[in-house]
């Protein structure tokens, strides 16, 4: 028997129109004073007229902050904090991305404690009360709206991480009529995000339990079985629900047994060429899963039938080298570049990507092989101009 300790967001409220009951919820935690935090994008778009409009009828004094930007500047959250100290903020709702629910998440805790930012990087670091917090997914990818990390770019353009439970939201409401307008892009690359947080759960060195490990493979199910539909036909309900039910379920899962090497080779990818994160994953996945093989071999066979039925009943060696196979083919499928050239990436850039990603060690000390500086370098090496035409 190996003990755990599993955490998740409390109260969670999935299906169509669930905007619309944000003013009840919001009510219901006796605020009537609120933050809402988006970018000009979601809001430019329509995705947080009904919760406007429903807060307004309700009688709820709203303050807009619509300046997130992706993986958050440190000094957006402090921006964000400032206002809603002024505005005499009493709970604060995100509508968006990833970056706008880290984003709401800082926010919430800062507001009503006197501690810098820098001060909470790490682990466990954020231990006082928040203010009520309420997340609103508006791609399937992140998982953010259930777990207790918030990921911030410092000056000096390194990623840094915020883990604490206090940073779990009161409510996560999944409303997957809010993902029918993206494009196959941001559908493909946010969803083998959340794919890629299923599989490193799966695969953790540490904190790998039972829970993690069912919500992992169901994640992985609903997302492989949808997302080539939901690229090819925005528009499919179905399609989009599962894949926003998957992303939370893997979202659940890594907050509880937590992601390793391709997140810590995906993290400089962003941080230094404003590559949005799930495509930064998508850009190693393949590569650190190939590295992972010799210690990860048996997990990634039990999982390989889930993206290829056919590896069902093989050998162990046989059924991993499916799952690399079949994980290529997705990636392909759903129109990922195939090469760190393709986002900007060349040669020179190799030394200092390998050493950014070496900084994380949260990340790395998670991963079911041990990762040198040299191993990480030969990662990015033959993600450098690699193509798909290999793929059958």
């Amino acid at each position: 028997m190996t003990p755990f300790t599993f955490q998740t967001t409390p109260n969670v409220l999935f299906e169509p129109g669930a905007v619309r009951k944000l003013a009840s919820i919001v009510s219901g935690l006796g605020a009537s004073r609120v933050m809402l935090v988006t970018d000009r994008g979601v809001r430019g778009a329509g995705l947080t007229r009904d919760a406007e409009a429903g807060l307004a009828e309700a009688g709820l004094a709203l303050t807009i902050f619509e300046d997130v930007a992706a993986d958050p500047p440190s000094q957006v959250v402090e921006a964000a904090v400032a206002r809603a100290r002024d505005a005499g903020v009493e709970l604060v709702l995100a509508i968006g991305g990833g970056s706008a629910l880290d984003t709401a998440k800082l926010v919430a805790y800062l507001v009503p404690n006197d501690e810098p930012l820098e001060a909470l990087y790490g682990v466990g670091l954020a231990t006082r009360a928040r203010l009520p917090l309420v997340l609103v997914p508006t791609t399937a990818g992140t998982g953010s709206e259930v777990t207790p990390i918030a990921i911030v770019t410092t000056p000096s353009t390194e990623k840094k991480g915020v883990v604490s439970p206090r940073l779990l939201p009161d409510w996560a409401v999944l409303d997957p009529e809010l993902t029918l307008g993206l494009p196959p892009a941001v559908t493909a690359a946010t969803g083998i995000d959340a794919m890629v947080h299923a599989i490193e759960a799966y695969t953790s060195r540490h904190r790998k339990n039972p829970l993690s490990d069912q919500l992992a493979r169901q994640a992985l199910a609903l997302l492989a079985g949808s997302i080539r539909t939901a690229c090819r036909d925005g528009r499919d309900l179905d399609a989009r629900a599962n894949m926003l039910l998957g992303s939370m379920l893997a979202g659940m899962a890594f907050a509880n047994a937590p992601v390793a090497a391709v997140h810590a080779l995906a993290y400089p990818i962003g941080a230094l060429f404003h590559v949005p994160h799930g495509l930064s994953n998508a850009l190693v996945l393949t590569g650190v899963v190939r590295f992972n093989l010799p210690e990860a071999r048996s997990l990634y066979a039990e999982l390989a039938p889930l993206l290829d039925p056919a590896a069902a009943g093989l050998a162990e060696d046989e059924a991993a080298e499916r799952f690399l196979a079949a994980l290529e083919r997705l990636c392909r499928d759903c129109g990922v570049p195939a090469s760190l050239a393709e986002v900007g990436i060349t040669a020179g850039d190799l030394d200092r990507l390998a050493q950014d990603a070496m900084k994380q060690t949260r990340l790395l000390v998670n991963n079911p092989r041990e990762a040198t500086y040299g191993d990480v370098r030969a990662i990015y090496e033959a993600a450098l101009l690699r193509n798909w035409t290999s793929v059958d």
